[in-house]
């Protein structure tokens, strides 16, 4: 028989074996359940670029990433052959964007189109996820533009304020599936100087951009905004575009029509003077090519 020495030693063991074992589960329940929240993975490819065609979209450049993008609009379609149907003329603008964490980006562009300098800021504080979490992304972008044209009127004081124009869009979009995404972009776009007084400052618009993938490298893409205030007759009206993706390795390259010939949001937003119904639209093009910049991190798990 065991002496009531060793029994209660033994009893003693067995309940400190127990105690360190449950601590030991805890623990390794607690790294199993950091490292699903760490692995959380989030909607990737909704767009397959930053831009919509004309707008932003709701997509984000990774980390390290800077995507160098030439954007071309061409001349109206409808002044046939004389005008080679456009492609004699041409608007150019040149941006980088540069991806700084999984949800923030910024970027710098200059346009040939009033000669404007513009940047931007676009941070998501929700991003959809694959399971669970939010069903949608929500990004917010402020931006700004810089008209460098000299002073049309000479015997008026130039004040720099006078040629700045900001813009601030609040995205909501959801990647359906492989092949749809679709957002919906509030916007406005304020102008420090305006030609008319009967002119706004500011204009409120609804942006509507979707992407549908035809094969694994084309998409079909649209992108429309909707003025609530700012149409002056016979001048402006609501810019519409209408594009095609094609992706070739590193690049994307975006085939478009639009009745716009501004691209950025002060310019397409506030002043696109073509008309779809009397065929003042133009033949354009978006070249986006991606580099490496900082070091390259494990990609994440998407869809």
């Amino acid at each position: 028989m065991h002496s009531p020495q060793r029994l209660s030693a033994f009893i003693l063991f067995l309940a400190i074996s127990s105690s360190v074992c449950a601590q030991q589960t805890d623990d390794l329940l607690s790294l199993v359940e950091k490292d699903a929240k760490q692995q959380k993975e989030y909607v990737k490819s909704a767009f397959k670029s930053s831009r919509v065609i004309n707008g932003h979209s709701m997509e984000f450049l990774a980390p390290g990433l800077m995507d160098f993008r030439i954007l071309h609009r061409f001349g109206l379609i409808n002044q046939g052959y004389s005008n080679f149907f456009g492609l004699d003329q041409a608007s150019m603008r040149m941006g980088f964007d540069f991806g700084i964490t999984r949800n923030l980006m910024l970027g710098v562009g200059r346009s040939t189109y009033r000669k404007e300098v513009d940047g931007f800021v676009k941070y998501a504080p929700i991003q959809q996820s694959v399971e669970g979490g939010s069903p949608v992304t929500v990004a917010l972008v402020a931006g700004v533009t810089l008209n460098t044209l000299p002073w049309a009127n000479p015997s008026i004081r130039n004040y720099f304020s006078s040629r700045l124009a900001y813009y601030y869009q609040a995205i909501v979009g959801r990647k359906f599936n492989e092949a749809f995404t679709l957002q919906v972009a509030p916007t406005l776009v304020h102008n420090n100087l305006v030609p008319l007084a009967s002119q706004p400052n500011d204009v409120v618009a609804l942006g509507i951009g979707g992407r549908y993938k035809v094969t694994k490298r084309i998409a079909l893409t649209w992108d429309y905004h909707h003025l609530f205030n700012g149409i002056v007759a016979g001048q402006n009206t609501h810019p519409l575009s209408l594009g095609m993706d094609i992706e070739t390795g590193g690049h994307v390259f975006q085939l478009h029509v639009s009745n716009a010939v501004g691209m950025n949001e002060r310019a397409f937003v506030t002043e696109t003077t073509g008309k779809w119904t009397n065929g003042d639209i133009r033949f354009g093009f978006n070249l986006s090519r991606v580099f490496q910049l900082g070091k390259r991190k494990s990609a994440e798990k998407a869809w």
